[in-house]
């Protein structure tokens, strides 16, 4: 059940419209379709998207271990 919880407050930071500025998630997801785009059809499509799912699981886990998981408040999030 905690874990759950966990996942929950993830999933809402992750999905949140305050964590990241309209300008850079348009950006962010211009980019991402153009290249996917481009790449699709051809045998670096599957790296890429693997590539990108890989590099950003990576970052999310390093940062929460860097900021002590969840044992301080960012943004709006308090802990509970």
């Amino acid at each position: 059940m905690k874990n759950r919880k966990v996942v929950q407050k993830e999933l809402k930071v992750m999905f949140s419209k305050d964590t990241q500025p309209v300008w850079f998630r348009i950006t962010k997801w211009s980019v991402f379709i153009s290249v996917g785009y481009l790449l699709y059809e051809t045998k670096w499509f599957w790296v890429w998207v693997i590539g990108i799912a890989t590099a950003g699981t990576i970052m999310h886990i390093i940062y929460r271990w860097r900021t002590k998981v969840w044992t301080k408040s960012w943004g709006r999030w308090e802990k509970r």
